[in-house]
């Protein structure tokens, strides 16, 4: 398997920290939009402001440049010789599934696994609410839960479907999260 991934869940769930990791140890390319929106918020770009209002109001950012971040960073590790890759934080919606689904079907790198980490919500608001992050307060927290469950929950559905998507329980450590997921892709 060349490991091309996707990390699906609930805000919290710990993709960013699992992505991170896995992404390290096996040499993947790691695509967090959340990373790379945040990155231009901090830059103070025209592209951060509009996108650090987005946030600020627990919504998300156009599907259209998230894409054509993703797309870039695709092409640019192609150009270079290729590898895997893992994504993380994006799709959010069916209709992103499909552009997203499109663009690497062109790319020819289609999905190879879907990684759903699970949490209990309880668990998820205390640990948005720890991480001490300004976009994090209990409101826009409740309201990003709200928006997974009506736009991105639907992506379970639709993976399962396609056989890509593989649950990991992403209660514990950070080790034992991790090598629940390593076991998925042994």
């Amino acid at each position: 398997m060349t490991q091309r991934l996707l990390f699906l869940g609930p805000p919290g769930a710990g993709k960013g920290t699992q992505a991170q990791r896995l992404a390290a140890a096996r040499g993947l390319l790691h695509l967090s939009t959340g990373d790379l929106l945040r990155a231009e918020v901090q830059a103070g770009s025209a592209l951060g402001q509009e996108a650090e209002a987005v946030m600020a109001r627990g919504e998300l950012v156009s599907d259209a440049l998230v894409l054509a971040i993703v797309r870039s960073r695709l092409e640019q590790q192609q150009a270079a010789g290729g590898g895997g890759w893992l994504l993380d934080g994006f799709p959010r919606n069916l209709a992103q599934a499909e552009a997203l689904g499109q663009l690497l079907d062109d790319l020819g790198q289609p999905i190879e696994l879907v990684v759903l980490m699970e949490l209990d919500d309880a668990v998820l608001i205390e640990r948005l609410l720890s991480r001490g992050r300004a976009d994090d307060n209990e409101a826009v927290i409740r309201h990003r839960l709200e928006v997974y469950r009506e736009q991105t929950a639907p992506l379970i559905a639709y993976y399962r479907e396609r056989q890509l998507l593989q649950a990991v329980e992403a209660a514990g450590t950070v080790e034992a999260i991790e090598t629940r997921i390593a076991a998925l892709l042994a």
